[in-house]
């Protein structure tokens, strides 16, 4: 529940400190006080859109501290503990906003993204405005409604992704099918031509190396004859150098015969070097290529890599690229079939858990219709029918919620057929539709605060009388905090706040409990009379504090 709620710097607040207990806690005020503003700092605590307007004037900041009081085992735990957070029975949810809109938020004062702070404040706080029930107006929100009251948590769309994924794969391959299919006589002739000229990997590099040494044969071959023709002449410097030495080798001694090894490794080389000239000059003398067939090579593989939009070096895995095509076009049937195949199973389990899912919405409708019918007769509403209709949708229509279009129709006269919320119901009725609703669901939702505003709007008397009541059933599971202005709901309340402004040049406003029965008639007379408090408002304030006390 919340047990408190700290304000600093917010439109007419400077600081504000609240103490909240549980069971039904009502704030009234007159129109203007800044009950509003509560419910505005309380929304921004908790993870609400920021918005500039709600920082003080001349303030550098605003700020709003909720603090929680949270069971070990609520669903928040888990959310912290997966990010790290520390978790504690307490939880204080902590906004800054600055007035150029840029805001931080704190969970038990450590950081944290403002999705994180919201994704907990929904799990702790539930607000429902006075214009809330136009959402009932709304049949997109009837199902999700249906739905947390059947604790249905959605597990269909992993299915519905499959099979959606299956049906595009399938949708694909037809469409791949058809217009290759009409390809067909071009992929043949394509992948013929490249077998008949078989492109290897590399191989423009090693033709542009080849027809480069071709263009210089001649000049090469030259070279090659003139190197030979120097290295194996009559005149041998290494071998004459080396006569020399050897006749005197036995005067000259050891010293001569580093001399004269080196000379024989000279003599080696020069041997080696002209077998390789020789076999160099026999290569090229004797090589099958000529730049002819070369340039007619290197034309037809650059032909066939323009035609396919690819490097040469590329042409290979083209070549398998095509003989795939043609290997799916040759086995359409068979990949078509095995495609289908898949798409109709991911289909089925679809559509079983959908239809699990659709008999559960629907017993669960019932339920809570007649839930719900229990709880219009003490709202006044007891000749009034509200009807979950659960009806199948075509299969053009099914989504990843299932196969079910489900609305919330009433009918506020006997003998009528249930109909729209928003073409039968009135304004009050439709608040006390949701009220008996939320009453229903009291225990779905891990939220353990419900904030109301204003939900007795446009209803008086045993009306408002019977809303209170209701109020005060639901604070007996969940703590419920109420801004009202009807004398019959405050006074069903366990504590009572009131909410006023004051000031002349610098307004502000404060929230004072009235822990006194005698300041709580004093606030009922006041919601009763107006201005001027006689003695029978405040007769009729004791009777409805009466009244409360005895239920």
């Amino acid at each position: 529940m919340l047990s408190s709620l700290r304000i600093q710097n917010v439109v007419l607040i400077e600081k504000l400190d609240i103490a909240f207990q549980g069971g039904l806690c009502t704030l009234t005020g007159e129109t203007g006080a800044g009950k509003s503003i509560l419910l505005d700092s309380l929304g921004l605590a908790t993870g609400a859109r920021a918005d500039s307007g709600l920082v003080r004037k001349g303030a550098d900041k605003a700020s709003v501290t909720a603090t929680f009081e949270v069971a070990p085992d609520h669903i928040a735990k888990a959310i912290l503990e997966d990010q790290d957070l520390e978790f504690d029975e307490i939880l204080m949810l902590r906004r800054t906003l600055k007035p150029d809109g840029k805001s931080r938020a704190y969970i038990n004062d450590q950081p944290v993204s403002a999705g994180l702070l919201k994704t907990i404040g929904q799990t702790l706080l539930e607000v429902h405005g006075q214009f809330d029930t136009q959402g009932l107006l709304d049949p997109k929100t009837h199902r999700k409604i249906l739905d947390d009251y059947a604790q249905i948590d959605g597990g269909l769309g992993t299915a519905w992704d499959e099979w959606r994924a299956a049906e595009r794969k399938l949708t694909a391959l037809k469409d791949t099918a058809s217009a290759s299919a009409e390809q067909e006589d071009y992929l043949r002739q394509s992948l013929e031509d490249l077998d008949a000229l078989e492109p290897q990997a590399g191989e423009e590099k090693s033709l542009a190396d080849l027809r480069e040494s071709l263009m210089h044969r001649e000049q090469v071959m030259e070279a090659l004859n003139v190197a030979y023709h120097i290295l194996n002449g009559d005149s041998d410097p290494i071998r004459e150098a080396w006569s020399a030495l050897d006749k005197v080798a036995d005067k000259i001694g050891e010293q001569a015969s580093e001399a004269i090894n080196a000379l024989d490794r000279a003599s080696a080389e020069t041997g080696e070097a002209l077998i390789a000239i020789q076999t160099l000059s026999s290569d090229i003398e004797h090589s099958e290529h000529n730049l002819e067939t070369i340039d007619d090579r290197l034309f037809g593989l650059r032909a066939q890599a323009r035609k396919h939009h690819c490097a040469v070096d590329d042409l290979a895995d083209k070549r398998e690229q095509l003989a795939q095509q043609l290997n799916a076009i040759e086995h359409a049937d068979d990949i078509l079939e095995d495609a289908a195949k898949a798409a109709q199973i991911a289909k089925d389990v679809y559509h079983k858990k959908a239809l699990e899912i659709s008999g559960k919405r629907k017993k669960s409708a019932q339920m809570l219709d007649a839930l719900v019918a229990k709880e219009l007769t003490p709202l006044k509403l007891e000749r009034a029918r509200f009807v979950t209709d659960v009806k199948a949708l075509s299969e053009e229509d099914w989504t990843k919620h299932g196969i079910d279009r489900i609305r919330f129709l009433v009918a506020t006269n006997p003998g009528s057929d249930p109909g729209p919320l928003n073409k039968i119901a009135s304004g009050g009725e439709m608040s006390r539709f949701m009220l008996a609703l939320k009453v229903v669901m009291a225990e779905v939702g891990a939220a353990g605060a419900l904030v109301f505003d204003e939900v007795d709007a446009g209803i008086g008397g045993s009306t408002a009388d019977a809303v209170g009541e209701r109020l005060a059933a639901l604070s007996r599971k969940k703590q419920v905090l109420v801004v009202t202005h009807s004398p019959q709901v405050a006074a069903r309340g366990n504590h009572h706040y009131i909410v006023s402004k004051q000031g002349d040049k610098t307004l502000t406003t404060s929230v004072i409990a009235l822990d006194n029965d005698q300041a709580r008639r004093e606030e009922i007379a006041r919601m009763l009379a107006g201005a001027e408090i006689t003695i029978e408002a405040r007769a009729a304030a004791d009777k409805l504090l009466e009244t409360s006390r005895a239920a």
